[in-house]
């Protein structure tokens, strides 16, 4: 009888060692409570709980990817969207993430839909369609700032997609054509003016410089004869035959009208 006792003793004495060893990974961390009050953090490797003396509870400190549900946001300009994220966190204090807050992982989720809400609703349409990049780093410090005290890491933020309504979407297409048919205008005028400079700056050139005129005159001759027509109707500048008038007097003197006849 005290065999079988002794046995049964040696068992039981052996099941609390076991449950008393305790082996994490690498990744995680063990928050030690000792009767109910905060003892220390353990971890990796192997350890010993204390069983009914000692509780442990689990925490994982690698990066959680946490998709932030869809929300109804409306913009500064009165425009209503929906807006979803992506949040990458990780627990860098394992013993506020468990002390601090009941569940973390559902109050940053929380905090993230609420915070999403509260940025993007300061900003019109345009802004979160163009400038994603400040927005995710605005939310990213906001969650950072709020979720410090319960031992989480925001590392990154990620606005994933932005719908609009169907009607909305082409009243967008409209104004970006507007737009660039505005810039398309732009860009032709500054061109004109750019090329009326151009002219005027040739034309004081060229004032300046007779024989360029007439260089300019004869390259303008020499691209006409090129041309395929039976006709060609030239101005002739005065600079030209104006040493021929000098030359020979009376030579291209104008005919004289007829004289009246008296009656």
């Amino acid at each position: 009888m005290m065999g079988y006792f002794s046995t049964l003793l040696l068992g039981a004495v052996v099941l609390l060692l076991l449950s008393a060893i305790k082996i994490l990974k690498e990744y995680e961390r063990g928050v030690i409570f000792q009767l109910g009050r905060f003892y220390k953090v353990k971890g990796p490797g192997l350890i010993i709980v204390i069983p009914i003396i000692q509780q442990i509870v689990k925490t994982d400190l690698r990066i959680v990817v946490m998709d932030v549900p869809s929300q109804d946001v409306i913009s500064q300009d009165n425009v209503s969207v929906k807006v979803n994220a992506v949040v990458y966190f990780r627990i860098i204090d394992p013993e506020r993430a468990i002390i601090q807050v009941e569940n973390v992982y559902e109050a940053t989720s929380q905090l993230a839909q609420t915070t999403l809400r509260s940025v993007l609703g300061k900003h019109e349409l345009d802004e979160m369609l163009s400038e994603r990049d400040k927005l995710n780093t605005d939310i990213q410090s906001i969650l950072d700032e709020h979720t410090d005290n319960w031992g989480i890491k925001v590392t990154n933020v990620e606005i994933k997609h932005v719908d609009i309504d169907e009607s909305m979407i082409r009243a967008i297409a409209q104004q970006a054509e507007a737009e660039r048919s505005r810039r398309a205008k732009v860009i032709h005028a500054e061109g004109e003016m750019q090329a009326s400079a151009r002219l005027v700056e040739a034309a004081q050139q060229l004032s300046t410089q007779p024989q360029a005129m007439q260089l300019r005159y004869l390259q303008t001759l020499s691209h006409i004869a090129n041309e395929k027509t039976n006709t060609i109707v030239f101005p002739l500048p005065l600079d030209l035959i104006g040493p021929l008038v000098k030359a020979v007097p009376g030579a291209f003197k104008p005919p004289e009208p007829p004289a009246s006849e008296e009656r």
